[in-house]
């Protein structure tokens, strides 16, 4: 990229090559990282707000109730069936699903 910038600077055109390269970049934060990152932060106030009894969804697709958390493990019962609990890693239980249209049309 430096070389790209010595480059348009000796052709006569840096300032405005500088110029058109900020803002490319800005437009790509704005647009791309910005709401990627508050996606990832939603997520995890999700993760550690959870509480036993949650309605939650498994990264797979799987939706479930919390049963239990472990803080010291970081691993979390979430029962997917009546009798039927499995353990995950807290930071794969992604979305409440509570909060989830899940009406079927």
């Amino acid at each position: 990229m430096t070389t790209l910038l010595l480059a348009a600077q000796a052709a006569g055109g840096g300032t405005s090559m500088l110029i058109l390269m900020v803002a490319m970049l800005a437009i790509m934060w704005l647009f791309m990282i910005r709401p990627q990152q508050k996606k990832q932060k939603e997520i995890r106030n999700f993760q550690n707000a959870l509480q036993e009894g949650s309605k939650v969804i498994i990264n797979g697709g799987i939706y479930g109730t919390v049963k239990r958390i472990d803080l010291t493990t970081n691993k979390v019962d979430v029962e997917i069936a009546r009798g039927v609990t499995v353990q995950v890693d807290r930071n794969f239980l992604y979305a409440d699903a509570a909060s989830q249209n899940t009406t079927n049309a």
